[in-house]
């Protein structure tokens, strides 16, 4: 395979604090660093596209890393590597579970990087924009999916963050209302088989649901929820990481209309968020759009609604 050319300079200086450069991270030597004093992410380019390390600068990695998995590629088969990326739904093997382990395209400009594969072995051309805030910890990202077969295909851009092990995953619910003020059913909570709610690593409040990631209990969980105003979090010792983004109630979303979804196994947590599910016509494209933020020195001493309200009210 033909590598594809680095659209960038080892280090270009952006604005008044953002930097891009490209630097060797875990035995990758093309990747990118974003940074701007207080937050850093990686982003490769051997591979992906795939936001490798999200965190405080000299801080730990939010992101869950498969160590025997980093600094390769070329595989015949599929890596999750761990990090961020960007899939499309239902998930079906052809075209979900589509190779990620070549080259791409790596262009910086005015502060914003944006990072294209090209299109897979279904046709689906993958594009991630990642602009980062000049102060703070907030970034945005693009997520673009690209038709670039003959024919139309339905799909959802589908976002899936790998989270470090040892942390606990929050989701909020709608706004709640009282009986019989609200009669009608306001929103899913979708099932898989395996989930199981007598699991001890879920917890629910009138407003929230956790659930822990614990190293020692294998058993897979999984849930789906529709929220308008779709949003996740994940607590990894006193570092918060928070992604949201927004549904549109009168599109269909896949899973029985998930917009967001939440994964735990003994290796991980997985915060998902989902576009509408849509045919996209030939050379067409879709768009789906998260905000990150990380937050410092979080607590939380009891789950419940008054301690996670105090957290999440101004998210």
């Amino acid at each position: 395979m033909v590598r594809l050319a680095l659209v960038a300079l080892t280090a270009v200086a952006l604005d008044a604090a953002v930097t891009i450069e490209r630097t060797a991270w875990n035995g990758w030597p093309n990747c990118y660093r974003i940074a701007n004093g207080e937050v850093e992410l990686i982003v490769t380019s051997d591979i992906g596209p795939r936001v490798m390390r999200y965190g405080f600068v000299n801080g730990q990695n939010l992101f869950k890393e498969f160590p025997e998995q980093l600094g390769k590629s070329g595989e015949k088969d599929y890596q999750l590597r761990g990090g961020h990326r960007l899939w499309v739904a239902p998930e079906e093997l052809a075209t979900t579970w589509a190779l990620d382990n070549s080259p791409v395209k790596v262009e910086s400009s005015a502060g914003v990087l944006t990072v294209t594969q090209p299109p897979d072995s279904a046709g689906i051309e993958k594009q991630i924009v990642i602009r980062l805030a000049d102060s703070g910890s907030k970034a945005e990202l693009i997520h673009r999916v690209k038709n670039t077969t003959p024919w139309s295909i339905e799909l959802s851009p589908w976002t899936l963050t790998m989270m470090a092990p040892g942390g606990a995953g929050i989701a909020g619910f709608p706004p709640r209302g009282k009986h019989p003020e609200v009669l009608l059913p306001t929103n899913p909570l979708v099932m898989w088989a395996y989930t199981d709610f007598s699991d001890v690593r879920w917890k629910f409040t009138k407003k929230y649901l956790t659930l822990k990631q614990d190293r020692n209990n294998g058993s897979p969980q999984k849930v789906g929820l529709f929220n308008p105003n779709t949003w996740a979090a994940y607590l990894l010792g006193a570092d918060l990481f928070i992604k949201r983004t927004t549904a549109d109630p009168a599109k269909t979303y896949p899973d029985f209309n998930s917009s967001l979804e939440m994964f735990a196994n003994a290796e991980f947590l997985e915060l998902e968020t989902l576009g509408p599910l849509g045919r996209v016509a030939s050379g067409k494209t879709v768009e789906h759009v998260e905000f990150w933020e990380l937050r410092k020195n979080i607590n939380v001493p009891v789950w419940n609604d008054d301690n996670l309200d105090a957290i999440f009210a101004s998210r």
